[in-house]
């Protein structure tokens, strides 16, 4: 892992980015990054006609690494894991609010617009550019309770993901930007994946060549990543004490 994060570093200053300072922050090159083939934040990926309007959503709230900035809208995580779904039999609705440049701060803005209608899972991947741009962790830890808070007292089951922050502000800082996400899901008892960009982050071929952002590989070991731990949250279709698939009874621990 931090074999990896070095080398997503070194790219990073490559493209002028982790070289910034806590006094003189970068902003995400996502955020003035030629647009993409992808939906506009909140779409939903309705248009199939397989994808009934009454199923309920799974929300991924996120910035450009939710967006799929630079690939095709098929080739981005919550496009994949839409596909997925359809293809496991499962009856949800993927919608995605990413938004490029975004941060924690502009997630909770943006929540009351994301939850709107029958949502039943909240993804959350935030973080990463807070950790670019060497904001506060204090704040991040706010905005992310925050967002987990609100959701989970909706009743939204919430998948939160980890973020990894460039190690030129500080040992101190990179620790205490991981651990966030780690006291988070413990403290509210949310299902968790440690590291959105596992496998992916510093492997030059699985991304596009700012090194930041994955390609349609990398978008595909994400889906896999992502998959392990929402399948044991979701609902079969039915009703009754069958709804749930059983082979995934009694596994939700493990994604906590």
């Amino acid at each position: 892992m931090r074999r990896n994060l070095f080398r997503v570093v070194c790219m990073l200053a490559a493209s002028g980015v982790a070289c910034s300072t806590p006094e003189s922050p970068r902003e995400d090159p996502a955020a003035t990054a030629p647009a993409s083939d992808q939906l506009e934040a909140g779409e939903v990926y309705a248009s199939r006609p397989s994808i009934s309007e009454d199923w309920p959503r799974i929300v991924f709230l996120g910035d450009s690494l939710t967006a799929g900035l630079g690939l095709a809208t098929g080739q981005a995580v919550p496009a994949l894991v839409q596909d997925r779904l359809l293809g496991a039999g499962y009856e949800y609705a993927v919608a995605s609010h990413g938004v490029s440049g975004d941060t924690s701060a502009g997630g909770v803005t943006r929540l009351d617009y994301a939850l709107d209608g029958d949502v039943a899972v909240l993804v959350v991947e935030l973080g990463g550019n807070d950790g670019l741009r060497g904001l506060p962790v204090e704040g991040l830890e706010q905005n992310l309770d925050a967002i987990i808070t609100t959701a989970t007292a909706r009743d939204i089951d919430v998948l939160l993901t980890g973020m990894e922050a460039p190690p030129n502000f500080g040992e101190a800082y990179t620790a205490s930007f991981r651990q966030v996400y780690r006291d988070l899901a413990e403290t509210h008892d949310v299902a968790f994946v440690p590291f959105y960009l596992e496998g992916v982050a510093g492997v030059p071929e699985l991304n596009q060549p700012d090194g930041i952002h994955p390609n349609a590989e990398g978008s595909r070991i994400i889906l896999e990543t992502i998959w392990a731990v929402l399948e044991p949250m979701l609902e079969w279709p039915g009703e009754g004490p069958e709804r749930r698939r059983p082979e995934r009874v009694g596994q939700e621990s493990a994604a906590r």
